[in-house]
């Protein structure tokens, strides 16, 4: 059995693991305007490269963003309409959590040590969270980080500004230009360096895999997991509130559907 995992706060990524968080199919792809007609293909191709069908989807885990409205509510709906039809569980994760436990694994994080996760929120603003590292392995294999502020949306040199560190001498990665003790990840430090600076290895798009064994974790802990969409501002244009899901499901035909 697995659980499928969907986030279009970004590119359109998805995955599929098995119900103890192995990675068994992934595919993303970095496309910002056309996420309904990305999604269904790509959910179909992660099912084929598995070797599965939607019946052996257990659950459904969706990215809440913060994203722009169309690209974040495609995914959201889509999730939460195939959980429906096939009647399993949907659990909703903020991509910036899935960057931040990104992070832990990629740069070598210990506890204690934060994280300041930027992604690109157009109007040349990020969408930002703080966290602290509580445990580099956690259940699942899954790094635990507990957010310490944000989620939230500013221009890159306010939000570097309000995330200096209280002891600039103090040890670690910057996150701007001579701040010093907070590794800093996300797309949001690729498109603004000069407010912005991350490591090489640093992760820069969430990675549905991650989402995926983050939301294992939680519900395993017995978290709550809405999957209310998280916009933190108005659209960029006026949007139909109706958005539909990227693929269409019959009642009763659902479950032999690649």
């Amino acid at each position: 059995m697995a659980v499928l995992s969907i986030d279009t706060s970004a590119a359109v990524a998805v995955a599929l693991v098995s119900d103890d968080g192995a990675r068994l199919a992934a595919r993303a792809v970095d496309e910002r305007r056309r996420h309904a007609e990305q999604l269904a293909p790509m959910i179909a191709q992660v099912l084929d490269d598995a070797g599965l069908t939607r019946a052996d989807v257990t659950a459904v885990v969706a990215g809440t963003g913060p994203a722009p409205f169309t690209g974040l509510r495609v995914g959201l709906v889509t999730a939460r309409t195939l959980a429906l039809a096939l009647g399993v569980p949907v659990m909703g994760v903020p991509s910036l959590d899935a960057l931040a436990v990104q992070a832990v694994a990629d740069l070598g994080l210990a506890p204690d040590d934060e994280v300041l996760v930027a992604t690109d929120a157009r109007r040349r603003e990020v969408y930002w969270a703080r966290y602290r590292v509580v445990a580099h392995e956690g259940p699942h294999g899954v790094p635990v980080v507990e957010t310490v502020a944000g989620p939230d949306v500013g221009r890159a040199a306010d939000v570097a500004a309000a995330n200096e560190p209280a002891d600039p001498a103090g040890a670690g990665r910057s996150a701007r230009a001579g701040a010093a003790s907070l590794a800093v990840v996300g797309e949001g430090a690729t498109l603004y360096p000069d407010a912005l600076t991350a490591d090489e290895d640093a992760p820069t798009l969430p990675d549905p895999v991650v989402l995926a064994r983050v939301a294992l974790q939680r519900r395993a802990a017995g978290r709550d997991q809405p999957t209310e969409p998280l916009y933190l501002r108005r659209p960029d244009v006026h949007e139909s509130p109706r958005v539909v899901p990227a693929f269409a499901v019959t009642p009763g035909t659902a479950g032999g559907a690649r």
